[in-house]
């Protein structure tokens, strides 16, 4: 069945990856992303049986993820979709983390999705039936050195994830999270150039599956749980990371 979908992040890496996977489901889907003009031409160029527009939204901003959830609404309809892949990351000592960068990580990673699935459940809640998906971290499970903020947020996301699944199960909605390893994407890349991460070929080098992961691997994973196929699939962490932290 056609539905709704709602896409945060989704001008490039993963939101994009998953944009198009659902699209070419023939869901119609509203990407969102902070860069307007990146996430119009994104839409534009999805290649899937379903509408797709694009609009910029800061998710951090509760009044900009309502209008363009609204947005959403009036040109698409009712939503019954919704993946929270919009995200930053920063690396540093945690002594250096400043208040501001601490607040700037969590109003995008962890209020960011709050804002965003509080426009959307309400329509979920009216038709009966929901799928939700966020997009957490595998450091959220393992920790990582120099991303304290970062992994915070995103065990936050991780235990709102579990909360709102068993809060909203009896209405038809499931609420699972993804926590990506390590993906191939422009902000891994963007990191390796700036020195925070090792080399790319070696870490895929030490990857049980011996590869990075790739935006289409955490796409394919994210359209199932957003199938009907997955109605019995709620509050879990579904691990896409070649074998990392089994």
């Amino acid at each position: 069945m056609q539905r709704v979908a709602v896409v945060t992040g989704a001008a490039s890496g993963m939101g994009l990856a998953i944009a198009q996977r659902l699209s070419e489901a023939a869901h119609h889907v509203a990407l969102l992303d902070v860069d307007g003009a990146a996430a119009e031409a994104a839409a534009k160029a999805l290649s899937g049986a379903g509408n797709a527009f694009g609009v910029a939204c800061d998710v951090s901003d509760r009044d900009q993820v309502f209008a363009a959830v609204e947005r959403a609404r009036a040109e698409l309809g009712p939503v019954g979709i919704a993946v929270t892949s919009a995200g930053i990351d920063r690396f540093e000592n945690f002594v250096d983390i400043s208040v501001e960068s601490w607040d700037r990580m969590l109003a995008v990673n962890l209020s960011g999705t709050f804002h965003c699935l509080q426009a959307v459940v309400p329509d979920m809640l009216e038709q009966k039936w929901g799928r939700i998906v966020t997009i957490s971290s595998s450091s959220a499970q393992s920790g990582a050195a120099r991303m304290a903020h970062y992994v915070a947020s995103k065990g936050g996301v991780v235990g709102m994830t579990k909360a709102l699944a068993l809060e909203l199960a009896p209405n038809g909605i499931t609420v699972n999270t993804i926590p990506p390893g390590f993906i191939l994407t422009p902000m891994t890349r963007r990191a390796e150039e700036r020195g925070d991460l090792p080399n790319i070929d070696a870490i895929a080098a030490r990857t049980p599956v011996r590869r990075p992961g790739t935006a289409e691997d955490i796409a394919a994973a994210c359209a199932f749980l957003c199938s009907d196929d997955a109605a019995y699939i709620t509050g879990q962490a579904i691990n896409v990371n070649g074998g990392w932290y089994l």
